[in-house]
């Protein structure tokens, strides 16, 4: 049984889920790239399966170093099923690297709780928040995590609530020297910048994304009450870390309905923090049955999106 199976953390967990994303990302790329194959394409292409690779070894070691869930492998399965679930993830590049960039967010965010170099893991959360956002735009609302685990974790240096401004500058400037650089107009790849919001979900009608993007919300509907019943349940010293998951999973909400360019990919935002959600739920339900239901069902709805 496959619940069974992910139950404990193990490396062959590893092994399986980077098969499960390589198949699937590859069957992706056959059907959707036009480009004809060349060594630069799979070289470009093997980098970017890299970069889902790296996203979930990062999404591991922040769960497991921060423990928001228990010593198994859940979190790892659901969230490379939900990237096969919505393969739309795969074919944008951009969206693959800022959520990678928000990750490595995440783990400085959330390790502020040791109230250990807070200074320098703010600064690189504001860092990685600010790289991410020049991909997507509204990344930058991963700024109002970084604010609320100030106030969570109760960091009263008024310094650390303006570092942020200083990774903001930094890379600003970073960024800045290398269009100066490479000749590239600064004013016009400022413009270029999409800020604008659309609640137009028109480009989202097919049965594919329909029918995946449905199953997403309902595992995020369904097991969001029992984690908030949960949080209360938590030692005071990881309560703040859960409520910082909760924040992130509504942020990713909010980019996946405010988002000016709406493909599908954007939910990749909310696959962590969902995954560490549906994690938190597998723990607490005793029924094997059910856990079973939930994982086969992410398995079973890709191989039904390709009949339809």
């Amino acid at each position: 049984m496959i619940s069974s199976f992910f139950s404990k953390a193990k490396p062959i967990h590893f092994v399986v889920v980077t098969l499960l994303l390589f198949v699937a990302f590859t069957f992706t790329k056959i059907y959707n790239l036009n480009e004809a194959v060349s060594g630069l394409l799979i070289v470009k292409q093997l980098l970017l399966f890299g970069v889902c690779f790296l996203s979930i070894f990062v999404f591991d070691f922040l769960s497991g170093k921060n423990d928001l869930t228990k010593s198994n492998s859940y979190k790892i399965l659901f969230f490379s099923l939900f990237m096969v679930l919505m393969p739309q993830t795969f074919l944008n590049s951009k969206l693959l690297i800022a959520n990678l960039f928000i990750l490595f967010a995440l783990r400085r965010i959330i390790s502020i709780r040791s109230k250990l170099f807070v200074n320098k893991k703010v600064f690189d959360a504001a860092f990685w928040i600010s790289l991410a956002s020049l991909l997507c735009f509204w990344a930058s609302l991963y700024f109002i995590l970084l604010f609320a685990a100030l106030l969570l974790f109760a960091v009263t240096d008024v310094k650390n609530w303006i570092i942020p401004l200083v990774g903001v500058l930094t890379v600003a400037v970073l960024t800045t020297s290398v269009l100066l650089i490479t000749g590239t107009d600064v004013l016009g790849y400022i413009s270029s910048i999409d800020t604008t919001v659309s609640f137009d979900f028109s480009s989202l009608n097919s049965t594919q994304i329909i029918v995946s993007s449905t199953v997403i919300l309902t595992y995020f509907v369904w097991a969001i009450f029992f984690y908030i019943v949960n949080i209360k349940t938590k030692s005071k010293s990881y309560k703040a870390s859960y409520i910082l998951v909760l924040l992130g999973a509504l942020i990713a909400i909010t980019i996946i309905v405010i988002s000016p360019q709406k493909t599908g990919a954007e939910f990749i935002f909310l696959f962590a923090p969902l995954s560490i959600i549906m994690a938190n739920y597998l723990e607490v339900i005793s029924e094997k049955w059910f856990k079973e239901i939930l994982i086969w069902l992410l398995i079973l709805v890709p191989v039904i999106n390709l009949v339809l």
